[in-house]
C-alpha cells in the first residue's frame, strides 16, 4: 500500500509528519491522509518524495521488476567520506548557526525551526545534504520579519545612501617620509598583533585571564611566552598549550590567514590594479593558495568558486558564516594604499568581501579599511573611527553597536566595564558569537579607544578580552601602526620576527617585510586618487 510505503521511509529517515510536509511543500493533513489511505499524492508529489528520499518512483508505488539491468528500487549512491571533510564544508551539519544567522539578519525563520532541528540530528550522509539542500531554497525565500527595524543592504548603489560616504575630511597630504614610515607601521603592527593573539586563539577568558596572572602578564603587557610554560601550567589548562605559537621560539612570523589575505590583496592590486573586480578576487583564491588556508565563510566560498558559482552568490550559497569576521581581517591593505581617502579604501574593501560575505559581513571590512586610511592622517584614533563610520549604512546593526561603544567611551565608562558589556552583549561561548564581525568590531573599537593612541596597551587590550585574539589584535595593531608610524612601536614587539614573514601563497612562501613596504609604497603612489 502506498500510504504503508511512504510512513515507512519517514519513519527510516527520522522525520516528523510536519517536516516532512515542509520538504514537499504540502499540509500536515496531506501527509496524514496519505499515509492512512484516504488520498492519494498527485504525480509531481510523488517525484518529489522520491527525490527527498533517493528512491525511484517504481519503488514508491512497489512497482517492482525482475530485470537486474533496469533501475528499480533504491537507488546506487556514491557518498564521499564526510569524516575526511571539514566541518565548515558540510552545510547539514551548520544548520544550527544558520538559524542564528537568519534570526540576526531578520528573517521569518521560526517556522523552520523543528525541520532544521530534525535534519541536523541525522547522521551525516548524501541524505541529510539533500534535504539541507532543499531547506536551503526554503530559507533563501524566506520573507524578512516585517518589523525588522534594520536596512541592510549588499549592493553599494544601495548602501551609499544609507551613508555621510560623501564627507569632505580635513586630510593634509602627507611626505614621503611619513608615508613610508606609516605603511611599515601598519604592516609591523599588524604582523606583531596576530603573533600576539595566535598564542592563545581559540580560548576562553575563564582560562585566559587566570594564565595571565599565573605568568604575571596581567593585565596584559608583553607576549605570552615559551618561556613561562611548565608542565603544571600544560597540565593545568583545558585549552591545548603545548602545540601554540610563541614569541620566543619562532625564527619568523608564522603563516597566519590574518597577515596571508594581507600580503594576497597586494598580489590582487599588482596583478589587477586598483580596478579589479569581485571576479578577480575570486579568482585569486583559486589560483593562490590551497583550501586548508581558507576558514568558514572563506572556505565556503572557495568551495562554491570552485563549483563555478560567481560573486556574490559566492557568499551566500550554503554560507551560515556570512556574517562572521573573515571579510574584516582581509581588507588593510585597501586602507594602507589610500591614506586620507577612507571612501575609495571602503569601496575596495567591499568589492573584496562581497565574495565570501553580506550585510555586516562586509561593513565591517568597509569600516576597518576606512578607519586606517582615515588614521594615515589623524591625530587621534576616535577621529579615524567617527571617519570610518561615515562609509557603512546608519541604519545597520553594525553601526549601532559600535556607536554604542563609542558613547560607552565618551560618556566616561571604564575600560573594564565597556569590555564587560561586550560580553554582556556577546557570549564567547557561542561559536557565532566568538566569531561574528559584530561581537569582534566591538573588541577592536573599545582597545583602539581605550588604548589611547598606544601600540602595546591596544594590542593587549584587544588580546586579553577574549574573542578571536589574533584577529583582533593584528587590526588594532594596524590601526594603531598606521596611525603613528613605525617609530612609536617598541623594538621589543617586533624583534621576534626577524623583519620575516611566512605566507601560503603560491609562489611567496616567505618574504621579506621590506619587499611589503616598498610593493605596499608603490601601489600607494601609482593608485592613490590623492597621491598619482
Amino acid at each position: 500500500m502506498l500510504g504503508n510505503k511512504i510512513h515507512e521511509l519517514r519513519k527510516k529517515h527520522s522525520l516528523t509528519q510536519e517536516a516532512f510536509a515542509s520538504l514537499i511543500n504540502v499540509s500536515r493533513q496531506a501527509v496524514q491522509k496519505w499515509e492512512r489511505g484516504i488520498s492519494l499524492p498527485d504525480c509531481d508529489k510523488l517525484i518529489s518524495i522520491s527525490r527527498v528520499f533517493n528512491v525511484s518512483v517504481d519503488y514508491i508505488l512497489d512497482l517492482e521488476t525482475r530485470d537486474p539491468h533496469q533501475e528499480f528500487r533504491v537507488k546506487k549512491e556514491i557518498q564521499p567520506s564526510y569524516q575526511a571533510l571539514h566541518w565548515w564544508e558540510v552545510y547539514s551539519t551548520q544548520l544550527s548557526i544558520e538559524y542564528k544567522q537568519c534570526l540576526d539578519e531578520g528573517k521569518d525563520i521560526t517556522k523552520l525551526k523543528t525541520l532544521m532541528e530534525s535534519i541536523q540530528a541525522l547522521e551525516t550522509s548524501t541524505y541529510k545534504e539533500q534535504l539541507a539542500d532543499t531547506l536551503h531554497n526554503m530559507i533563501l525565500n524566506t520573507p524578512y520579519a516585517p518589523d525588522y527595524p534594520y536596512n541592510e543592504p549588499d549592493e553599494l548603489n544601495l548602501i551609499y545612501p544609507l551613508t555621510k560616504h560623501d564627507f569632505h575630511y580635513p586630510f593634509v597630504k602627507l611626505s614621503p617620509n611619513v608615508l613610508k614610515s606609516k605603511i611599515k607601521g601598519a604592516w609591523m603592527g599588524r604582523i606583531c598583533g596576530c603573533l600576539l593573539g595566535k598564542t592563545v586563539e581559540g580560548i576562553r577568558t575563564e582560562e585566559l585571564v587566570p594564565l595571565l596572572k599565573e605568568t604575571g602578564n596581567y593585565p596584559m603587557h608583553r607576549y605570552i611566552l615559551k618561556s613561562d610554560m611548565s608542565e603544571e601550567i600544560y597540565s593545568k589548562y583545558k585549552y591545548n598549550l603545548r602545540s601554540r605559537c610563541f614569541a620566543d621560539a619562532i625564527e619568523y612570523a608564522p603563516s597566519d590567514d590574518d597577515t596571508n589575505y594581507t600580503v594576497l590583496s597586494s598580489v590582487i592590486v599588482d596583478k589587477f590594479t586598483d580596478r579589479f573586480t569581485s571576479y578577480d578576487v575570486a579568482k585569486t583564491w583559486l589560483e593562490k593558495q590551497p583550501k586548508s588556508a581558507y576558514c568558514t565563510a572563506e572556505r565556503v566560498a572557495f568551495l562554491n568558486i570552485a563549483k563555478g558559482y560567481l560573486p556574490p552568490e559566492t557568499a551566500i550559497y550554503k554560507n551560515p558564516f556570512r556574517e562572521w569576521i573573515g571579510a574584516q581581517i582581509r581588507v588593510d591593505y585597501y586602507g594602507y594604499i589610500n591614506p586620507g581617502d577612507p571612501k575609495k579604501a571602503a569601496y575596495m574593501a567591499w568589492k573584496d568581501a562581497r565574495v565570501s560575505h553580506v550585510k555586516n559581513g562586509i561593513y565591517s571590512s568597509m569600516l576597518i579599511a576606512a578607519i586606517i586610511a582615515s588614521a594615515a592622517c589623524c591625530n587621534n584614533v576616535k577621529d579615524a573611527i567617527y571617519y570610518g563610520l561615515y562609509q557603512i549604512p546608519q541604519t545597520s546593526r553594525l553601526y549601532k553597536a559600535v556607536m554604542k561603544v563609542l558613547k560607552q567611551y565618551e560618556s566616561g565608562m571604564t575600560c573594564e566595564k565597556c569590555f564587560e558589556s561586550i560580553h554582556e552583549e556577546y557570549d564567547e561561548h557561542s561559536g557565532h558569537h566568538w566569531c561574528h564581525a559584530i561581537s569582534n568590531t566591538c573588541v577592536v573599537i573599545a582597545s583602539l579607544l581605550y588604548g589611547n593612541n598606544d601600540y602595546a596597551k591596544s594590542i593587549c587590550l584587544a588580546v586579553q578580552t577574549g574573542f578571536d585574539t589574533d584577529c583582533n589584535a593584528a587590526t588594532v595593531g594596524s590601526v594603531i601602526g598606521m596611525l603613528k608610524g613605525i617609530e612609536y612601536i617598541p623594538d621589543y614587539w617586533t624583534a621576534p620576527i626577524k623583519n620575516k614573514l611566512e605566507t601560503s601563497i603560491f609562489g611567496i612562501g616567505i618574504v621579506d617585510t621590506k619587499y611589503l613596504v616598498d610593493i605596499t609604497y608603490k601601489h600607494l603612489m601609482s593608485y592613490s586618487d590623492i597621491y598619482k
